[in-house]
């Protein structure tokens, strides 16, 4: 619009150009010698003609000019709507998030404290829904690890009537190190899995070495003999991996509270070499693991950082090496959890970049939350990406498959 002004001014100035120029056509003509055959009167409705032309043209521009100011405006408008929309539920969810890890620490430690009120041989621990995430502090690897995300909890304070359940046998196992019983025991009673993660921590407590018996029970994470393809074997393998992670983040959660074990008795140098050999054991096996294969969620790398973090000993591995494990594992729980144990948090841009150019918006967007890395990876256009490529992905609607016609 600054340059309309300008264009209006010339415009109006045309009517007395037209006029000076009659006057100079008047002076020619008065001095011809031959009667010329174009009239002043043809020039002058043809030099207006062009200037009605002008204008009009002139005004259709202004009026398209504002139209597009006015739906710029509008669209800017409805942006900044729905980014107050976007941030105000990214709130919302930090908020509720909050709630749930607080919930967690204090059925945790409600946990806990009951238990040392009751004799060692008849323990008794009320039982929530479920074990819940709770934050852990950024520190590095070698540090005494905390509490791994083992489910979801509701609030204790909702569930006060809940029946007081307990597994003397699952303390008897740990009292007599017995890996394979502990395996079996765990399968077997897997539909109370969330009442046995709150009482695994205290049980592996009555072991004499309860560490020793954590690392006893990964002999079978990798089968010793190669097992055919078969379903029920297959299920039986991923159950035992399950378990072995579980046990891992339970030995964490034990060792977080120093009024009840010492970490250091726990944690020996020499439990750190068996340890360490251990996880060289698995690691040439990781490298044959597919990126995208494993969708982010594979038990593999999952249980290989969580060896690393539950027992110190990642300084002895190469962090670049780490870090490209992380995708491998970007969709569990735990990954954010692991990545500050295994202190991998300055790689953290890098591994969501990955993610970025492979097409896991989600993993990404999560991972950018858990980090503070949102000013780096705007969550806005990362899902409005993944948005746009499932759309592409999805296939077309068939007529065949339209509901009934009455």
């Amino acid at each position: 619009m600054e340059d309309t002004q300008p264009v209006g001014t010339l415009m109006d100035s045309t009517s007395c150009k037209i006029q000076q120029l009659q006057k100079a056509f008047a002076e020619l003509e008065s001095h011809r010698a031959v009667t010329l055959n174009m009239k002043w009167k043809e020039l002058e409705e043809h030099f207006h003609g062009l200037e009605r032309s002008l204008k009009r043209r002139f005004h259709e521009l202004e009026d398209q000019e504002k139209e597009y100011e006015t739906k710029t405006r509008q669209a800017q408008e409805a942006l900044e709507k729905r980014e107050a929309a976007v941030k105000a539920k990214e709130q919302a969810s930090l908020g509720r998030l909050q709630e749930k890890r607080d919930a967690a620490m204090f059925a945790i430690t409600s946990s806990l404290d009951k238990h040392r009120k009751v004799s060692p041989g008849e323990p008794v621990i009320e039982a929530s829904e479920d074990l819940c995430e709770s934050p852990l502090d950024d520190q590095p690897s070698d540090t005494m690890p905390s509490e791994s995300n083992l489910g979801e909890i509701v609030n204790p304070g909702e569930d006060e009537d809940c029946e007081a359940v307990s597994y003397p046998q699952l303390f008897k196992l740990c009292e007599e190190m017995d890996a394979d019983g502990l395996h079996k025991f765990i399968s077997d009673n897997r539909k109370n899995l969330a009442i046995l993660r709150e009482e695994i921590p205290l049980a592996l407590k009555a072991a004499v070495e309860p560490a020793q018996l954590v690392l006893n029970s990964l002999e079978n994470f990798y089968p010793s003999e190669d097992l055919p393809v078969d379903g029920k074997k297959d299920s039986i393998l991923l159950g035992i991996r399950r378990t072995c992670i579980m046990l891992m983040e339970c030995l964490s959660i034990l060792l977080m509270y120093s009024d009840l074990v010492s970490v250091s008795e726990v944690i020996s140098d020499e439990v750190k070499d068996r340890a360490k050999a251990i996880a060289e054991s698995w690691k040439p096996k990781l490298e044959a693991l597919d990126l995208d294969a494993s969708n982010g969620n594979s038990l593999e790398a999952h249980a290989f950082l969580q060896l690393l973090a539950t027992f110190g000993i990642a300084s002895d591995f190469d962090v670049e090496e780490l870090s490209r494990l992380v995708p491998m594992v970007s969709r569990r729980r735990q990954a954010a959890e692991l990545c500050r144990f295994l202190g991998l948090s300055d790689k953290m841009p890098g591994v969501i970049e990955v993610l970025v150019n492979s097409g896991r918006q989600i993993d990404s967007v999560n991972l950018a939350f858990a980090f503070e890395l949102t000013d780096q990876f705007s969550p806005v256009p990362l899902l409005k990406s993944y948005l746009k490529d499932a759309k592409r992905s999805s296939p077309p609607a068939k007529p065949g498959n339209a509901g009934p016609v009455f």
